[in-house]
C-alpha cells in the first residue's frame, strides 16, 4: 500500500514538473526557407533597410530624411508604415546605393496602393540630377487604370548613363488573343487596395528584370530580357533614395500634373546589392507577413 502511494506521489510530482516547463519554456518557431526572420535574408547583400516603424530612418546608416511631406504612420505589416497623401520621403546620398547597384539590385516592399486613373505611385526612385525619372524607379502604373479597378501595374524601370539606356519590366492585367499568341502572360493580381508584397530585381549578367509580387513572379516573361548583349547598367552620379515620389516633384521643379507624390501606404521597405533568387523572395514575403 504504501508503495502504491509513493509510486502516484511521484507521477504527480513528475505531471507538475513537466507542466511548469511547458508552461515556461518557449520552443522556437520554425525557419521559412532556412531563415528565422526576414532580416536573415541574404543578409550580407543587404544595403539599406526602412522598416518605417514611425520614423523614416534607414536602419543601415542611421540616416534620418533630409525632408518629408505629408507622411503619417499608421498600422503595418509590422509595426507601424508611412502613409502619403500626396507625401513622399526624401534622404541625402547614403553610400550603399550607388554604384554597387550597378551589377544587380532587388527592392522589396509592402505597399497598399489604388488606381486612379491619372498618375503613377512612386513607391522608391534612386534619382538622377535634375531628371524625374531616376536610375532606379519602382513604382505601380496607377494612372493607367480606372480607380475601380482592382488590379495593379507593379512596374520597375532603370534608366543607364551607358548604351542600356531606358529598360523597364511590369506585369500585364490583361492580354489579347494576339499578345498571348506572342507569348505574353496576364497577370490580374487583384492586389489593389490591400497589402501586398511588392519586389523589383535586375540581375546584369543575365540581363533580366522581374517583378514579384506575395512571393509569386508576375512580370510578363516578354519584357524581363532587356537591352543587348554586351550592354551594362550604370548609376549616375550624384544620387539619393526618395520614397513616394520622383526627383523634380520632391525638388519642386516639376509643373507636370502627372509627376505628383504617393497616395497610399508602404511598409518594410529593403534594398540588396543583387538580384535575389525565387525562393528567398517567397521565405521574405512569409516571414514579414508572419510578423518575423
Amino acid at each position: 500500500m504504501k508503495t502504491t502511494k509513493l509510486f502516484s506521489a511521484l507521477v504527480v510530482a513528475a505531471m507538475a514538473v513537466s507542466f511548469i516547463g511547458c508552461k515556461t519554456t518557449s520552443d522556437p518557431l520554425p525557419p521559412i526557407g532556412g531563415y528565422n526572420s526576414a532580416d536573415e535574408v541574404a543578409k550580407a547583400d543587404l544595403v539599406a533597410y526602412w522598416p518605417l516603424n514611425g520614423n523614416g530612418i534607414e536602419s543601415l546608416s542611421t540616416a534620418a530624411p533630409a525632408s518629408s511631406k505629408n507622411v503619417t504612420w499608421t498600422d503595418g505589416v509590422k509595426g507601424q508604415a508611412a502613409s502619403f497623401n500626396v507625401g513622399y520621403l526624401t534622404y541625402n546620398t547614403i553610400a550603399n546605393l550607388g554604384a554597387n547597384l550597378q551589377t544587380g539590385f532587388t527592392i522589396s516592399a509592402w505597399i497598399k496602393l489604388t488606381n486612379n486613373g491619372s498618375n503613377a505611385s512612386v513607391i522608391f526612385s534612386l534619382s538622377r540630377p535634375n531628371e524625374w525619372a531616376g536610375n532606379i524607379n519602382f513604382m505601380s502604373e496607377t494612372g493607367w487604370m480606372k480607380a475601380t479597378s482592382d488590379s495593379l501595374t507593379v512596374k520597375g524601370l532603370i534608366v543607364s548613363s551607358t548604351d542600356l539606356g531606358w529598360q523597364d519590366t511590369r506585369n500585364t492585367v490583361a492580354a489579347s488573343a494576339a499578345d498571348i499568341t506572342a507569348g505574353h502572360i496576364a497577370f490580374p493580381n487583384k492586389i489593389g487596395g490591400k497589402w501586398a508584397h511588392a519586389v523589383y530585381t535586375w540581375d546584369n549578367t543575365t540581363r533580366l528584370a522581374k517583378i514579384y509580387v506575395n512571393g509569386v513572379k508576375i512580370s510578363n516573361p516578354v519584357w524581363e530580357l532587356r537591352g543587348a548583349a554586351g550592354q551594362t547598367f550604370a548609376v549616375t552620379t550624384p544620387t539619393h533614395p526618395i520614397i513616394g515620389a520622383f526627383e523634380t516633384f520632391a525638388n519642386g521643379t516639376t509643373t507636370d500634373a502627372w509627376n505628383t507624390g504617393l497616395v497610399g501606404q508602404l511598409d518594410e521597405i529593403r534594398v540588396w546589392k543583387r538580384a535575389l533568387i525565387l525562393s528567398d523572395i517567397g521565405a521574405l514575403y512569409e516571414l514579414e507577413k508572419a510578423g518575423r
